[in-house]
């Protein structure tokens, strides 16, 4: 097969890839609501969900491993990073803003991560800032405020709750950290391990802050409405853990690295699509025109961002992954594999 056969079919599966890990995400909301519902605390549904993931990709973490787990040994830091807040923080977060707002105002909050992440920049790297990245983040803020609906100072519109805006954005703040630590470069680690071992340490961490009491641990066996059906707890449990996380995060993995942060991060937006027509199709969730509108304007902000990759950027960019290197690896000297 040529070079070029070869990148094209690279890049069909790699969207592909993306995109199956985009739609999949978008069910953990949709599934784990009904749970919340019937009295599951977003701490207890966070740790089962990573647990099972985690231990549903343990079996091939090891086999990408070798059998050796000097590679996490040596990348501890970015482990325990992985888990506490890519995993832990997010979705602990995430869950418990969807307990008090409707899924898709939640995830488009949470969306406005890559904003946050383009404004990091231009502080730590002191770089000229483009006018189309101006302009996203003003469409971002906009989108914001249309969403929030603020009819005063403090008060969210339309009886969203304030304290689950507040929980949507930390929930950014986040998912903003989990784009950055997936893109360090985990020198002798293989990405799979990387999920898997920090889906396990979110787990842990998640019950360990439960058992102090600063986190509500509750689980319920109630059966839960889904979709006009009546379901065993279980059964939402289950395809969280395999759809919505082993096989979300390994898609992810395979997407990323065939296309690139950029292009995986694009059809990444695909989950928020997803997300609003399955809360509405399932739990008769529907976002009014102006939450609608609030949302275009993220999403259009988000495109806006993404697309800016400014040349003087890329000397940054490069150094920034090589001194961010030392998280995963304790020589700073040895070249990174496929960074």
């Amino acid at each position: 097969m040529r070079t070029s056969d070869a990148l094209a079919v690279r890049g069909r599966t790699g969207l592909a890839a993306a995109l199956g890990a985009a739609i999949a995400f978008s069910t953990s909301g949709i599934l784990l609501k009904p749970l919340l519902d019937a009295g599951w605390s977003p701490a207890a549904a966070v740790a089962v969900r990573v647990a099972l993931g985690g231990l549903v990709l343990a079996p091939a973490a090891l086999v990408a491993l070798r059998g050796s787990l000097r590679p996490l040994l040596r990348s501890w830091r970015l482990v325990l990073g992985y888990g506490l807040i890519a995993v832990a923080g997010t979705q602990v977060l995430y869950f418990a803003a969807i307990q008090r707002l409707p899924i898709a105002v939640a995830l488009l909050v949470q969306y406005s991560a890559p904003v946050m992440i383009a404004v990091l920049g231009w502080a730590t790297r002191r770089v000229p800032v483009r006018p189309i990245v101006v302009a996203g983040v003003v469409l971002s803020v906009m989108g914001l405020v249309l969403i929030v609906g603020v009819d005063g100072i403090g008060q969210a519109g339309d009886g969203l709750d304030t304290a689950g805006i507040a929980l949507a954005l930390a929930a950014a703040v986040c998912l903003a950290g989990y784009y950055l630590l997936s893109a360090l470069p985990t020198p002798g680690l293989p990405p799979l391990a990387l999920v898997s071992s920090g889906l396990v340490v979110g787990a842990v961490a998640t019950v360990g802050v439960g058992l102090t009491g600063m986190l509500p641990l509750t689980v319920s066996t109630d059966p839960v409405e889904l979709g006009g059906a009546t379901l065993p707890w279980w059964v939402p449990m289950l395809v969280v853990a395999l759809v919505a996380t082993a096989a979300a995060y390994s898609l992810s993995i395979a997407g990323s690295r065939r296309l690139g942060s950029r292009i995986a991060s694009f059809a990444g937006l695909t989950e928020v699509v997803s997300a609003v027509f399955l809360a509405w199709l399932l739990l008769g969730e529907q976002p009014d025109a102006r939450q609608l509108v609030g949302g275009a304007c993220i999403l259009a902000g988000v495109v806006l961002v993404r697309l800016e990759r400014p040349t003087d950027t890329a000397a940054a960019d490069r150094q920034a992954g090589t001194t961010r290197a030392g998280l995963s690896s304790p020589s700073r000297s040895r070249r990174v594999p496929g960074a």
